[in-house]
């Protein structure tokens, strides 16, 4: 065992902010930009180069039908080339209100409008690269109004589960999305 950094603050010491010496654009990603900030470690003064994900926020939706049931959608996700179970989400459009981006995602992904939506609150996917948020809706009385309404990259089928079902296939580890999970943990007792 190494001894410790002798550099080190007390234990329990509050983390300081690292202070910013430069910031310069990367690369577009075309689902996020690149930036490179120049930052100062205040523990020990060194200077060192941070890759941060500029991507735009995004909503998470549970929606739950008159009778109780989960609107899940089951999609290909690119980067575990697999095809996953979810609920309704994506990305807050530029000037958009996250609940109307939240109303806009469940109406295109699945067809299902509600007419009571109640927020979850928001966490942060990735605050060690990414600048973002998630915003977590609850919708309630969720019906299928419309047709489906797919972008180019997407081909999703929707299915309906109840509450037990659900939470079987959390605990079954078919439903893997940590921000999906996050979502459904602030409705449902998800614990093994």
């Amino acid at each position: 065992m190494s001894p410790a950094d002798p550099s080190a603050g007390p234990p329990g010491e509050t983390p300081r902010p690292w202070p910013l010496v430069r910031s310069g654009p990367g690369p577009d990603l075309i689902v996020a930009r690149v930036r490179f900030d120049d930052v100062v470690n205040p523990r020990n003064g060194r200077e060192l180069r941070r890759t941060v994900l500029c991507v735009p926020d995004w909503v998470n939706v549970v929606a739950r039908t008159p009778a109780g049931r989960v609107v899940v959608i089951r999609q290909y996700r690119f980067g575990t080339r697999a095809v996953t179970t979810e609920i309704p989400g994506g990305v807050v459009d530029p000037g958009e209100p996250h609940r109307a981006a939240a109303e806009r995602e469940l109406r295109e992904e699945s067809g299902y409008t509600a007419p009571s939506w109640r927020s979850l609150g928001s966490v942060e996917p990735n605050p060690a690269i990414q600048d973002n948020r998630c915003h977590l809706w609850l919708a309630e009385g969720a019906e299928r109004t419309h047709g489906q309404e797919l972008d180019l990259g997407e081909d999703i089928c929707v299915q309906e589960l109840d509450e037990r079902e659900l939470v079987r296939r959390v605990k079954a580890g078919e439903i893997g999305h940590s921000l999906v999970l996050c979502a459904l943990a602030r409705v449902f007792d998800l614990r093994l």
